[in-house]
């Protein structure tokens, strides 16, 4: 069955200072993956924007099942599953050499991004052999609602920025998850590594706002909200462990 296949080297500025792969980065690398699974099977960016159409990030589940550390070659295989009303799901696997480190899934929507309306998926999909995908799934996961904490304090604040956008001329998924890191000191991840990360995104930031970024710590895990204007714009679920 159809998946992307491709190998990214760890270089020095995809990692942390403990030299483990950063979650901005591999977001990155499997969004870049997600662009060339979609231009091979004929709805990449050039040929949706044609249309007025974009795919915008709702959310990402990612679960590791060991750090993947600078100098190690990752290679991600990507696949799309048959979309459903309004919601497409793209699954993924990660790979250094032949173990399997990881799995993911991510969610996205389909908009009119004149009008930056969602759309049904199968409005533009209505004529593609969609029987023709890959059916097997990397992960099972559908708990896409993140709930919020009650308890939480404040630990930083970022002014969105220019250098925050993406093509859609909002700040771009893989941003939060670099802001996420400024939530946790450094002696926090030392001798430990992301295992898990959720990320859901709930409204977009432009420039100007003011994100507010939040932690509370419950059952071993971190919940991170980012709010601009008292409204909550990305929520996070982080769970370290030892290496």
């Amino acid at each position: 069955m159809y998946r992307n296949i491709k190998n990214y080297e760890i270089r020095y500025i995809d990692v942390d200072a403990y030299d483990i792969l950063k979650p901005s980065s591999l977001l990155g690398f499997m969004q870049e993956s997600a662009g060339f699974s979609a231009d091979e099977l004929g709805f990449g960016y050039d040929i949706i924007k044609k249309h007025n159409i974009g795919f915008i990030m709702s959310g990402w589940y990612l679960e590791l099942n060991r750090p993947i550390r600078y100098g190690e070659v990752l290679t991600v295989h990507t696949w799309p599953v048959r979309p459903n009303n309004v919601i497409f799901l793209r699954d993924f696997e990660l790979y250094v050499g032949d173990e399997k480190v990881g799995a993911a899934v991510s969610r996205w929507c389909m908009m009119d991004v004149v009008a930056f309306k969602i759309m049904p998926v199968m409005s533009f999909f209505k004529n593609y052999d969609l029987d023709t995908w890959n059916t097997e799934r990397s992960i099972e996961f559908n708990r896409w609602k993140i709930r919020a904490e009650d308890n939480v304090n404040k630990v930083f604040t970022h002014e969105i920025g220019y250098g925050d956008y993406d093509h859609y001329f909002h700040m771009n998924n893989t941003r939060y998850a670099g802001y996420m890191l400024s939530a946790f000191s450094d002696k926090e991840f030392k001798g430990k590594y992301i295992s898990k990360l959720q990320i859901s995104y709930v409204k977009q930031c432009k420039i100007g706002d003011k994100l507010e970024f939040f932690r509370a710590d419950n059952d071993g895990e971190s919940y991170i909200e980012g709010k601009a204007g008292g409204e909550i714009r990305v929520q996070m679920k982080v769970r370290l462990d030892e290496i």
